[in-house]
């Protein structure tokens, strides 16, 4: 089956949220100011019928620029980190440290993926990198050609890393990190199973990644005569466009950085490395907005997103939504509720494709419900860790995965195809790490 254009099926997505505004009563929860998280979030049992405020078509319409201005910091970082690498590219930086990767790595089978599949799992864990990758795609295009790997390979490796290691890492502040604090339970607790849990999705999905690539990998000769080679000054530009990511990762943590810092950083580290590496002011400008431009496509599927949820809010139905999908975990016996979890959260990340966003929403509800149950916070938080975390990778909702599926050339029935075999068996793991909390 073809699937629309990635920006048609999200305009799509936005008509049947409106369309559920009028078919689903209106309905919202009562929210407070939490301390711990700095968030509003929802009140247990206050869930009440609102006056019905369906979307009109030309209100749907208008949500699709009003999704620009909420995603406007995602955009900016989008552009601004793509007009930097462009500029990179144009000295010809990238160019050549891509031919030595690819040349290093190319006679020694698919050793490349683990090694860069274990750096975004690592970035997934500390900073819940997605957004960041859209600009890095083209480049990892060009080393996945020189390996002889497809475009797929090359989202599973990025993307697809980059989000085992936000679902599972124990450090994620914008997953593990919100739902903890909502649970009341310490940062690091659990002991060793969320770092268990982060090691067994890694090698799992790194598994899958290498057998679909040993299966699709083409020839690739290697071409020694008139090879260019990095240079002392190649590296030096590539250090330091890179470090803004470095000072991000840092200042997420200990400083409350956001993406317009990351934005400010990459605007500045363009400019530095352009006169570095040769480029004049004016070509570095030139090259900026070109590198810019290329990216328009993506920021535009990240704003429209960005839209779908605004519609179900302007319409009082996500919370129908939510309560509707929780109430009959209440019902069930505690081992299965605990389980249930995990398409709960599944579905709701259909509606809610922001993480940090769906913590705030539901497990300030299923909490209580799980302490009525006798199901371990920790079982709870895990729960939502592997419902959420691993739908990033397959809800068109999901504005970073589709940009990042556009810039790759792939597919997105060609990505599902691939990914939902690999989530299904990560689902496992946190099964099994669920079924560890509940008997340590």
């Amino acid at each position: 089956m073809k699937l629309p254009h990635p920006l048609l099926l999200l305009l799509g997505g936005v008509a049947v949220c409106a369309a559920l505004t009028w078919l689903l009563p209106a309905g919202e929860y009562d929210r407070r100011d939490d301390p711990a998280t700095g968030r509003r979030v929802v009140v247990a049992g206050t869930y009440h019928r609102v006056e019905a405020a369906p979307v009109s078509a030309f209100a749907a319409v208008v949500a699709v620029p009003r999704g620009f201005v909420e995603a406007a910091d995602v955009i900016a970082v989008v552009l601004f980190v793509g007009g930097a690498w462009l500029v990179v590219d144009r000295i010809g930086t990238l160019r050549r440290i891509v031919a030595a990767l690819a040349s290093r790595f190319r006679h020694q089978g698919l050793i490349a993926i683990p090694l860069m599949s274990l750096f975004f799992a690592t970035m997934g864990a500390l900073e819940n990198m997605q957004e960041e990758i859209i600009p890095l795609v083209p480049a990892l295009l060009m080393l996945g050609r020189g390996l002889g790997v497809d475009a797929v390979t090359v989202v599973a490796m990025s993307l697809g890393a980059a989000a085992i290691g936000s679902a599972f890492g124990p450090t994620n502040p914008f997953q593990a990190g919100i739902a903890m604090k909502l649970a009341q339970l310490q940062p690091m607790s659990g002991g060793w199973l969320r770092p268990a849990t982060f090691v067994a999705g890694f090698i799992l999905w790194v598994a899958w990644t290498t057998r679909y690539a040993a299966r699709t990998r083409t020839d690739v000769s290697l071409e020694s005569s008139g090879e260019e080679h990095a240079s002392p000054r190649d590296l030096l530009v590539l250090l330091i466009v890179i470090s803004p990511i470095a000072a991000y990762v840092y200042g997420s943590i200990a400083l409350g950085w956001g993406f317009n810092e990351l934005s400010g950083g990459f605007l500045a580290a363009g400019f530095v490395a352009g006169v570095v590496g040769g480029l004049s002011l004016a070509g570095t400008t030139t090259a900026y907005l070109e590198g810019m431009q290329v990216l328009v496509p993506a920021a535009v599927l990240i704003g429209v997103a960005r839209s779908l949820s605004l519609v179900l809010t302007d319409g009082h139905v996500t919370d129908t939504i939510l309560n509707a999908l929780a109430s009959p975990l209440a019902q069930a016996p505690g081992a299965t509720a605990a389980m249930l979890m995990i398409p709960f959260h599944g579905l709701v990340h259909i509606f809610v494709p922001s993480v940090s966003g769906q913590a705030v929403l539901t497990m300030p509800i299923l909490v209580p419900l799980s302490d009525l149950l006798g199901i371990s916070r920790q079982v709870t938080v895990l729960a939502y860790q592997t419902g959420a975390g691993l739908c990033e990778l397959l809800t068109p909702s999901n504005g970073a995965m589709m940009a990042v599926l556009l810039a790759a050339g792939v597919p997105y029935q060609r990505w599902i195809r691939f990914a939902v075999v690999g989530i299904a068996l990560e689902a496992l793991v946190g099964v099994a790490g669920m079924i560890a909390a509940t008997n340590p």
